[in-house]
C-alpha cells in the first residue's frame, strides 16, 4: 500500500499577514463613524420678561444625546439656532463637553426666544399658533469635535437639523423629526 501524504507549505507569515487583514477588516466595519443620534426631551420655563408689548423668554432645554460609536468623543462649544416661520428667533447655548463610547447622555441647554421678533414679524401666525396649542419650530447646529482612539484623533463636524412641534402654552413637545450628518475631516 502505497499512501502519499500531500505536504503542506505552512508559514507565519502567511497567518499573520492574514490575520492582521482580518483585523482590519473587522475594524473597518465594526468601527465605522455613525450619526450621533439626538432628541429633545423637554423644555422648561426658566424665566418670563414682560416689556410691554415684547416678552422674552429663557428656556432649559434638555436633550438626549447618544454616540453610537466605539470611540469617545470630545466637542467644543457652540450656539444652536432656533427659528420660527423662517425666522431667527432665539437661540441656546451647547457647552464644550466630552461624551463616552456607545453611551447616553442629558444635556440642559439654556436658551433664549426673542419676543420682539415674534410680534413683530410673525403676530397673526404665533397667536392662531397659541389658539390651535401647536407651535412649529426648526433648530440648526454645527458641533465641532475629535474622536480619540490611543493616539489617533480625527476632527469632526456635525450638522444636526430639527423640526419640532410644541404646545406654546404648556410647552409640551408634541412632535420632532431629528437629522444629523457627520462629517469626518482627514488632513
Amino acid at each position: 500500500m502505497n499512501t502519499r501524504r500531500k505536504e503542506t507549505n505552512w508559514s507565519w507569515s502567511s497567518a499573520l499577514i492574514g490575520a492582521a487583514s482580518a483585523t482590519a477588516a473587522a475594524a473597518i466595519i465594526l468601527g465605522k463613524p455613525r450619526d450621533p443620534t439626538f432628541h429633545l426631551v423637554s423644555i422648561t420655563l426658566n424665566s418670563f420678561k414682560l416689556n410691554l408689548p415684547v416678552v422674552d423668554a429663557e428656556l432649559i432645554l434638555t436633550v438626549h444625546v447618544t454616540n453610537p460609536n466605539l470611540v469617545p468623543i470630545d466637542y467644543s462649544s457652540t450656539v444652536m439656532s432656533i427659528f420660527y416661520d423662517g425666522s431667527l428667533v432665539g437661540s441656546a447655548q451647547v457647552h464644550a463637553g466630552s461624551q463616552p463610547p456607545k453611551s447616553c447622555q442629558l444635556l440642559q441647554l439654556p436658551a433664549r426666544l426673542d419676543g420682539l421678533e415674534l410680534v413683530s414679524h410673525h403676530a397673526t401666525r404665533f397667536l392662531s399658533d397659541l389658539a390651535q396649542r401647536e407651535m412649529v419650530m426648526d433648530a440648526t447646529v454645527d458641533i465641532a469635535g475629535h474622536a480619540k482612539l490611543l493616539w489617533w484623533a480625527h476632527k469632526f463636524n456635525v450638522h444636526v437639523e430639527s423640526h419640532i412641534v410644541v404646545d406654546p402654552v404648556f410647552l409640551d413637545v408634541i412632535d420632532q423629526e431629528n437629522r444629523s450628518q457627520l462629517d469626518l475631516i482627514v488632513a
